[in-house]
């Protein structure tokens, strides 16, 4: 989610969509997985790499036109944070010819950067992919883990059941520290699920017969840091959240991906976080900048019902360079395997910086590998310099689609607007460790996506 913790600030935020385009093409990369995804092995996004990170013409989104109100998916919500219903093979689900997205909401009467802590997940469905209704919270608030409950994941299942993967974050009975600044000490994150049966008729998508709630999993305080440990440190926000369910095509494996922080087994800030020999020789890392440890966690699925895991040891980690990998994901293209995230230029270590963006790696071989930053540096999508925080939340479908969400786009004064709905699509290629952002398409748009392959 991106939020700023330092003097008890609230960073800004907002909305936009895109679509990575459906060609996936494999060509030379420069990383082979040497590794099975249950070996104690993490890859590394260096400073050296971070170094690379620049805005092009392939990487930076086109500029929103403002001079007119964007059209709110919900009016009376602010609406960030999108993921679709996929089957369980990755693929979209599609529900008597309907469409289902989830995406965070909260009451558009509240403020702005109020929002993060009344985050509830609503539902949304179109029978186009373009034109959506908003459908309400499908849960019930009294039964869900967590006095907000964050981003995650929705699978349906071949029995016709979802699986419905959130953030809990809070407790409820810690109620009264979430309506006042200072709240992130309280904002303990734990990976949350329950299922619904689902129906759809003219009236709608409905889910039904909603299942007691369950947390899948805690930081250990080992791989994965605890909020008591980061409580030390006086650092952004501490995370263990945005549980993505993912199928790994070629093995049939299934597992559990999250945006986690490095715990104590991943020993701080090491030679290799920093880059190679030559450029340690005369790199100058600042203070604090160990603080900013992001990892990409990942759990192997045990059983049918998504209710057993085997927590794994980090598939990344950015130590030193960025404090948050958010709502990692991944996508699959034969034997290359992408791994994709959003991160906030305020969340770069001290000595580096980046734009607000998705984020990406390349492996070839196997989901744990040495993966290697797409573009040199990492950046997929980067909003343009003209409107630094006009969009966020990018996330990848399998076949390249990418839906997300407006964020603070400026008019043509210079003003920031409060936005909160679905934006426009984006296009893009992918060839090996390159992509390229082809074209924009509509508000909000989603369209039939296949399975991993």
């Amino acid at each position: 989610m991106g939020i700023k913790k330092t003097y008890g600030d609230f960073l800004k935020w907002g909305v936009c969509t895109a679509i990575l385009g459906s060609s996936l093409m494999a060509s030379t990369v420069f990383a082979t997985s040497d590794w099975d995804a249950e070996d104690d092995y993490t890859a590394v996004w260096t400073r050296q790499q971070a170094e690379n990170v620049a805005l092009t013409k392939d990487t930076t989104a086109p500029l929103l036109e403002t001079d007119e109100d964007f059209e709110l998916v919900a009016p009376d919500k602010w609406v960030w944070d999108t993921w679709p219903l996929q089957n369980r093979d990755g693929s979209l689900a599609q529900v008597n010819g309907y469409t289902i997205a989830f995406a965070l909401v909260a009451p558009r009467d509240l403020g702005w950067g109020e929002r993060h802590t009344e985050a509830r997940i609503g539902m949304f469905y179109s029978k186009d992919g373009k034109d959506w209704t908003y459908a309400g919270i499908p849960y019930d608030y009294d039964k869900a883990y967590g006095h907000m409950q964050w981003a995650g994941s929705a699978m349906l299942d071949n029995d016709g059941k979802v699986h419905f993967f959130y953030t809990a974050t809070g407790r409820k009975d810690n109620s009264e520290y979430f309506d006042q600044p200072g709240w992130e000490p309280m904002a303990e994150q734990r990976l949350a699920k329950t299922t619904f049966d689902i129906s759809a008729d003219k009236d709608g998508v409905h889910l039904t017969k909603e299942d007691e709630h369950q947390i899948m999993l805690e930081a250990d305080g080992e791989y994965y840091e605890t909020l008591g440990q980061w409580g030390s440190n006086g650092n952004i926000i501490s995370a263990f959240r945005d549980p993505f369910f993912f199928q790994d095509p070629n093995t049939g494996e299934e597992y559990i991906i999250w945006e986690g922080q490095a715990g104590p087994k991943s020993n701080g800030l090491k030679p290799e976080n920093i880059g190679d020999e030559a450029y340690r020789k005369n790199a100058n890392v600042p203070d604090r900048a160990e603080l900013y440890n992001g990892n990409i966690g990942i759990a192997k699925v045990l059983d049918e019902d998504v209710s057993e895991l085997k927590m794994l040891p980090p598939l990344l980690e950015s130590i030193g360079v960025n404090h948050q990998l958010e709502r990692p994901h991944v996508v699959v293209d034969g034997d290359t395997y992408y791994l994709l995230t959003i991160s906030h230029t305020f969340t770069y270590a001290p000595g580096l910086t980046g734009p607000e963006g998705l984020y990406g790696f390349v492996n070839e071989g196997g989901l744990r590998g040495d993966y290697e930053p797409l573009n040199d540096g990492g950046l997929v999508i980067g909003n343009p310099a003209e409107s630094p925080g006009q969009a966020y939340s990018w996330w990848v479908a399998p076949d390249g689609q990418v839906i997300s969400f407006i964020n603070e786009p400026l008019d043509e004064n210079g003003e920031v607007q409060f936005v909160g709905t679905f934006a426009p699509t984006l296009q893009l290629s992918f060839d090996g460790d390159q992509t390229k952002i082809e074209k924009e398409m509509g508000y909000g748009e989603i369209r039939p996506f296949g399975a991993y392959r």
